[in-house]
Protein backbone atom coordinates (compact mmCIF):
# COMPACT_ATOMS: atom_id res chain seq x y z
CA UNK A 1 0.00 0.00 0.00
CA UNK A 2 1.24 3.06 -0.95
CA UNK A 3 1.34 5.98 1.64
CA UNK A 4 -1.15 7.61 -0.45
CA UNK A 5 -3.49 5.02 -0.53
CA UNK A 6 -3.19 4.69 3.16
CA UNK A 7 -4.13 7.99 3.57
CA UNK A 8 -7.30 7.51 1.10
CA UNK A 9 -8.16 4.68 3.44
CA UNK A 10 -8.12 6.79 6.66
CA UNK A 11 -10.34 9.49 4.40
CA UNK A 12 -7.72 11.70 5.34
CA UNK A 13 -6.87 14.86 3.86
CA UNK A 14 -4.02 15.60 1.91
CA UNK A 15 -2.53 18.30 4.93
CA UNK A 16 -0.97 16.69 7.49
CA UNK A 17 -0.23 17.98 11.50
CA UNK A 18 4.07 18.95 11.78
CA UNK A 19 3.76 18.06 15.94
CA UNK A 20 7.64 19.55 16.16
CA UNK A 21 6.57 23.00 17.45
CA UNK A 22 4.77 21.88 20.40
CA UNK A 23 8.08 20.41 21.80
CA UNK A 24 10.62 21.74 19.96
CA UNK A 25 12.12 24.40 18.12
CA UNK A 26 10.23 27.53 18.81
CA UNK A 27 11.14 28.41 22.56
CA UNK A 28 9.73 26.69 25.54
CA UNK A 29 7.52 23.78 24.20
CA UNK A 30 3.69 24.12 25.26
CA UNK A 31 2.61 22.63 28.51
CA UNK A 32 1.52 19.06 28.34
CA UNK A 33 -1.96 19.23 28.90
CA UNK A 34 -2.22 22.27 26.75
CA UNK A 35 -0.44 20.25 23.85
CA UNK A 36 -2.72 16.88 24.66
CA UNK A 37 -5.81 19.12 24.04
CA UNK A 38 -4.22 20.55 20.81
CA UNK A 39 -3.69 17.41 18.94
CA UNK A 40 -7.25 15.74 20.57
CA UNK A 41 -8.55 18.72 19.00
CA UNK A 42 -6.39 18.01 15.96
CA UNK A 43 -7.57 14.97 15.53
CA UNK A 44 -11.78 16.44 16.05
CA UNK A 45 -10.98 18.41 13.01
CA UNK A 46 -10.02 16.16 10.61
CA UNK A 47 -6.66 15.67 10.57
CA UNK A 48 -5.10 11.89 10.32
CA UNK A 49 -1.26 12.36 9.36
CA UNK A 50 0.69 13.19 12.65
CA UNK A 51 4.60 13.59 12.00
CA UNK A 52 7.23 13.79 14.98
CA UNK A 53 10.44 12.15 15.64
CA UNK A 54 12.92 11.53 17.93
CA UNK A 55 15.17 14.51 17.66
CA UNK A 56 11.71 16.77 18.78
CA UNK A 57 12.10 18.10 22.35
CA UNK A 58 14.77 15.11 23.18
CA UNK A 59 12.09 12.65 22.53
CA UNK A 60 9.36 14.42 24.46
CA UNK A 61 7.07 15.02 21.40
CA UNK A 62 7.08 11.42 20.52
CA UNK A 63 6.03 10.84 23.95
CA UNK A 64 3.25 13.60 23.69
CA UNK A 65 2.38 11.88 20.39
CA UNK A 66 1.55 8.63 22.10
CA UNK A 67 0.13 9.74 25.24
CA UNK A 68 -2.09 11.89 22.85
CA UNK A 69 -2.68 9.36 20.07
CA UNK A 70 -2.59 6.29 21.37
CA UNK A 71 -6.27 5.87 21.49
CA UNK A 72 -6.86 6.78 18.28
CA UNK A 73 -4.11 4.72 16.66
CA UNK A 74 -5.92 2.62 14.08
CA UNK A 75 -7.14 5.89 12.77
CA UNK A 76 -4.40 7.81 11.67
CA UNK A 77 -1.31 7.74 9.95
CA UNK A 78 1.82 8.10 12.45
CA UNK A 79 5.28 8.62 10.97
CA UNK A 80 8.33 9.62 13.10
CA UNK A 81 12.31 9.39 12.53
CA UNK A 82 15.45 8.14 13.40
CA UNK A 83 18.65 8.75 12.22
CA UNK A 84 18.75 12.13 14.23
CA UNK A 85 18.80 12.46 18.03
CA UNK A 86 20.23 14.05 21.30
CA UNK A 87 22.78 12.88 22.94
CA UNK A 88 22.39 13.81 26.67
CA UNK A 89 25.57 12.64 27.24
CA UNK A 90 27.08 14.82 24.96
CA UNK A 91 25.39 17.84 24.83
CA UNK A 92 24.22 18.12 21.46
CA UNK A 93 22.46 16.23 18.20
CA UNK A 94 24.04 13.79 16.60
CA UNK A 95 23.90 12.09 13.45
CA UNK A 96 24.20 8.41 12.98
CA UNK A 97 22.80 6.17 10.51
CA UNK A 98 24.44 2.71 11.86
CA UNK A 99 22.14 -0.25 11.68
CA UNK A 100 22.34 -0.85 15.24
CA UNK A 101 21.23 2.50 16.02
CA UNK A 102 18.37 2.52 13.89
CA UNK A 103 16.94 -0.30 15.06
CA UNK A 104 17.45 0.32 19.03
CA UNK A 105 16.21 4.34 18.30
CA UNK A 106 13.32 2.39 16.41
CA UNK A 107 12.24 0.10 19.36
CA UNK A 108 12.63 3.31 21.62
CA UNK A 109 10.11 4.96 19.23
CA UNK A 110 7.39 2.41 19.76
CA UNK A 111 7.58 2.30 23.01
CA UNK A 112 7.37 6.40 23.52
CA UNK A 113 4.66 6.22 20.93
CA UNK A 114 2.87 3.75 22.58
CA UNK A 115 2.52 0.99 19.58
CA UNK A 116 3.90 -2.10 18.15
CA UNK A 117 4.16 -0.29 14.68
CA UNK A 118 4.81 2.73 13.08
CA UNK A 119 3.36 3.64 9.87
CA UNK A 120 6.03 5.74 8.36
CA UNK A 121 9.33 5.73 9.49
CA UNK A 122 12.04 8.41 7.67
CA UNK A 123 15.67 8.22 8.29
CA UNK A 124 15.87 11.80 9.58
CA UNK A 125 19.20 12.46 7.79
CA UNK A 126 21.65 10.55 5.71
CA UNK A 127 24.90 10.35 7.76
CA UNK A 128 27.65 10.40 4.86
CA UNK A 129 29.65 8.19 7.33
CA UNK A 130 27.59 5.14 6.29
CA UNK A 131 26.03 4.06 2.91
CA UNK A 132 22.68 5.03 2.38
CA UNK A 133 22.03 1.37 1.18
CA UNK A 134 23.26 0.53 4.69
CA UNK A 135 21.10 2.54 6.69
CA UNK A 136 18.08 1.51 4.08
CA UNK A 137 18.61 -1.76 4.49
CA UNK A 138 18.24 -1.65 8.60
CA UNK A 139 14.59 0.57 8.08
CA UNK A 140 14.19 -2.77 5.23
CA UNK A 141 14.63 -5.25 8.12
CA UNK A 142 11.67 -3.44 10.71
CA UNK A 143 9.48 -3.58 7.85
CA UNK A 144 9.90 -7.50 7.46
CA UNK A 145 9.47 -7.81 11.20
CA UNK A 146 6.49 -5.45 11.15
CA UNK A 147 8.15 -2.38 13.23
CA UNK A 148 7.81 -0.16 10.14
CA UNK A 149 4.98 -0.08 7.76
CA UNK A 150 7.44 1.94 5.38
CA UNK A 151 10.66 3.75 4.66
CA UNK A 152 10.87 7.53 4.53
CA UNK A 153 13.81 9.85 3.90
CA UNK A 154 14.04 13.76 4.72
CA UNK A 155 16.54 16.07 3.08
CA UNK A 156 17.66 13.89 0.16
CA UNK A 157 19.07 14.37 -2.41
CA UNK A 158 17.81 12.79 -6.39
CA UNK A 159 20.58 10.73 -6.68
CA UNK A 160 20.53 9.53 -3.17
CA UNK A 161 16.87 8.75 -3.23
CA UNK A 162 17.68 6.61 -6.45
CA UNK A 163 20.32 4.65 -4.31
CA UNK A 164 18.11 3.70 -1.67
CA UNK A 165 15.67 2.64 -2.75
CA UNK A 166 18.00 -0.03 -4.94
CA UNK A 167 17.45 -1.41 -1.45
CA UNK A 168 13.58 -1.03 -0.76
CA UNK A 169 10.65 0.96 -1.89
CA UNK A 170 10.87 4.41 -0.65
CA UNK A 171 7.23 5.73 0.53
CA UNK A 172 7.96 9.05 0.92
CA UNK A 173 10.78 12.06 0.74
CA UNK A 174 10.54 15.01 3.56
CA UNK A 175 11.96 17.76 2.70
CA UNK A 176 11.03 21.68 2.96
CA UNK A 177 8.82 23.03 -0.03
CA UNK A 178 7.12 26.32 -0.30
CA UNK A 179 6.67 29.73 -2.31
CA UNK A 180 9.95 30.51 -0.72
CA UNK A 181 11.62 27.25 -0.76
CA UNK A 182 11.18 25.80 -4.75
CA UNK A 183 14.64 23.56 -3.99
CA UNK A 184 12.45 20.80 -4.18
CA UNK A 185 11.88 21.23 -7.83
CA UNK A 186 15.31 20.88 -9.12
CA UNK A 187 15.63 17.63 -9.39
CA UNK A 188 14.09 15.25 -6.17
CA UNK A 189 10.61 15.69 -6.61
CA UNK A 190 11.06 14.79 -10.36
CA UNK A 191 13.05 11.33 -8.67
CA UNK A 192 9.65 10.53 -6.42
CA UNK A 193 7.78 10.25 -9.23
CA UNK A 194 9.38 8.22 -10.71
CA UNK A 195 8.58 5.72 -8.62
CA UNK A 196 5.79 6.47 -6.98
CA UNK A 197 6.95 7.53 -3.94
CA UNK A 198 4.90 10.86 -1.89
CA UNK A 199 6.67 14.07 -1.38
CA UNK A 200 5.63 15.97 2.68
CA UNK A 201 6.35 19.55 2.37
CA UNK A 202 7.13 20.44 6.11
CA UNK A 203 7.41 23.73 7.06
CA UNK A 204 5.10 24.62 4.04
CA UNK A 205 4.14 28.12 5.56
CA UNK A 206 7.93 29.07 5.68
CA UNK A 207 8.46 28.73 9.74
CA UNK A 208 5.40 31.35 9.56
CA UNK A 209 6.27 33.86 7.39
CA UNK A 210 4.33 33.07 4.71
CA UNK A 211 1.05 33.05 6.97
CA UNK A 212 2.85 36.83 7.93
CA UNK A 213 3.43 35.90 11.33
CA UNK A 214 6.75 37.87 11.53
CA UNK A 215 7.39 41.33 10.93
CA UNK A 216 10.82 43.49 11.04
CA UNK A 217 10.30 43.88 14.97
CA UNK A 218 9.09 40.67 16.08
CA UNK A 219 11.00 39.83 19.29
CA UNK A 220 11.51 35.68 18.58
CA UNK A 221 12.53 33.92 21.65
CA UNK A 222 15.50 32.02 23.05
CA UNK A 223 15.30 29.02 21.51
CA UNK A 224 13.42 29.86 18.34
CA UNK A 225 15.28 28.01 15.27
CA UNK A 226 14.90 31.12 13.14
CA UNK A 227 17.36 33.35 15.30
CA UNK A 228 19.74 31.50 13.16
CA UNK A 229 17.78 31.24 10.07
CA UNK A 230 19.86 34.22 7.42
CA UNK A 231 16.27 34.54 6.01
CA UNK A 232 15.53 36.22 9.08
CA UNK A 233 18.33 38.21 10.33
CA UNK A 234 18.06 41.93 10.74
CA UNK A 235 19.96 42.47 7.21
CA UNK A 236 17.51 39.67 5.17
CA UNK A 237 14.08 39.61 7.15
CA UNK A 238 13.39 43.64 5.74
CA UNK A 239 13.97 42.22 1.44
CA UNK A 240 12.10 39.49 2.56
CA UNK A 241 9.37 41.25 3.92
CA UNK A 242 8.71 43.62 1.07
CA UNK A 243 8.13 41.08 -1.64
CA UNK A 244 5.11 39.14 1.05
CA UNK A 245 2.66 42.02 0.47
CA UNK A 246 2.50 41.33 -2.96
CA UNK A 247 0.87 37.57 -1.45
CA UNK A 248 -1.36 38.84 0.71
CA UNK A 249 -2.42 40.74 -2.15
CA UNK A 250 -3.64 38.19 -3.87
CA UNK A 251 -4.95 36.24 -1.03
CA UNK A 252 -7.31 39.41 0.04
CA UNK A 253 -8.73 39.16 -3.82
CA UNK A 254 -9.35 35.10 -3.30
CA UNK A 255 -10.78 36.26 0.52
CA UNK A 256 -8.13 33.92 1.92
CA UNK A 257 -5.19 34.14 4.73
CA UNK A 258 -2.02 34.63 3.15
CA UNK A 259 -0.94 30.85 4.82
CA UNK A 260 -3.93 29.49 3.51
CA UNK A 261 -2.91 30.58 -0.39
CA UNK A 262 0.45 29.45 0.22
CA UNK A 263 -0.85 25.91 1.18
CA UNK A 264 -3.44 25.64 -1.92
CA UNK A 265 -0.52 26.77 -4.04
CA UNK A 266 1.73 23.88 -2.99
CA UNK A 267 -2.28 21.21 -3.38
CA UNK A 268 -1.76 22.50 -6.98
CA UNK A 269 1.57 21.02 -7.56
CA UNK A 270 0.33 17.44 -7.71
CA UNK A 271 -2.11 15.42 -5.41
CA UNK A 272 1.53 13.28 -4.40
CA UNK A 273 2.68 16.89 -2.75
CA UNK A 274 0.93 16.70 0.99
CA UNK A 275 1.68 19.67 3.43
CA UNK A 276 2.70 18.84 6.92
CA UNK A 277 2.04 22.74 8.56
CA UNK A 278 3.17 22.68 12.03
CA UNK A 279 1.71 24.68 14.58
CA UNK A 280 1.49 25.73 18.50
CA UNK A 281 -1.78 27.02 17.93
CA UNK A 282 -5.37 25.39 16.86
CA UNK A 283 -7.11 28.69 15.73
CA UNK A 284 -4.04 27.63 12.85
CA UNK A 285 -4.32 24.24 12.97
CA UNK A 286 -8.15 25.06 11.71
CA UNK A 287 -6.96 27.59 9.11
CA UNK A 288 -4.55 25.51 7.31
CA UNK A 289 -6.67 22.61 7.24
CA UNK A 290 -9.50 24.72 5.86
CA UNK A 291 -7.00 24.66 3.00
CA UNK A 292 -7.14 21.68 1.98
CA UNK A 293 -10.45 22.11 0.14
CA UNK A 294 -8.94 25.25 -1.69
CA UNK A 295 -8.52 25.09 -5.58
CA UNK A 296 -6.61 27.64 -7.14
CA UNK A 297 -7.01 28.85 -11.36
CA UNK A 298 -3.66 27.97 -13.54
CA UNK A 299 -3.62 32.00 -14.08
CA UNK A 300 -3.53 32.59 -10.16
CA UNK A 301 -0.53 29.10 -9.68
CA UNK A 302 0.87 31.00 -12.32
CA UNK A 303 0.80 34.44 -10.46
CA UNK A 304 2.07 32.64 -7.20
CA UNK A 305 4.83 30.77 -9.43
CA UNK A 306 6.33 34.41 -9.95
CA UNK A 307 6.55 35.60 -6.66
CA UNK A 308 9.23 35.04 -3.98
CA UNK A 309 11.40 32.95 -6.56
CA UNK A 310 14.92 31.85 -5.78
CA UNK A 311 16.67 34.63 -7.25
CA UNK A 312 14.34 37.07 -5.30
CA UNK A 313 14.54 35.51 -1.65
CA UNK A 314 17.32 37.18 0.29
CA UNK A 315 19.31 34.60 2.73
CA UNK A 316 19.83 30.60 2.55
CA UNK A 317 17.11 28.61 4.44
CA UNK A 318 20.24 27.13 6.60
CA UNK A 319 22.84 28.29 8.44
CA UNK A 320 26.11 26.96 8.14
CA UNK A 321 26.25 24.01 10.14
CA UNK A 322 22.89 22.66 9.38
CA UNK A 323 23.38 23.18 5.69
CA UNK A 324 26.45 20.97 6.02
CA UNK A 325 23.82 18.09 7.38
CA UNK A 326 21.53 18.03 4.37
CA UNK A 327 21.96 16.38 0.88
CA UNK A 328 18.98 18.14 -0.88
CA UNK A 329 20.01 20.14 -3.99
CA UNK A 330 20.66 23.94 -3.72
CA UNK A 331 19.95 26.50 -6.14
CA UNK A 332 23.35 29.00 -6.97
CA UNK A 333 23.71 32.03 -5.10
CA UNK A 334 21.32 35.20 -6.62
Amino acid sequence: MTLLSRLQALASPAIGLGCMNLSHGYGQPVPEAEALKALDTAFDMGYRHFDTATLYGATANERLVGKALSGKRDEILLASKCGMAFDPELGRKVIDGRPETLRQQCEASLERLKTDHIDLYYLHRWDRTVPIEESVGALARLVAEGKIGAIGLSEVSAATLRRARTEHPIAAVQSEYSLWTRNPEIAVIEACREADTAFVAFSPLGRGFLAGAIQADTPLAEGDVRRGMPRFSAENLPRNLSQLAELQAVAREHEVTSGQLALAWLRAKGDDILPIPGTRSVAHMRENLAADGLRLAPVTVARLDAMLTPDRVAGERYGEALQAEIDTEAFPPA
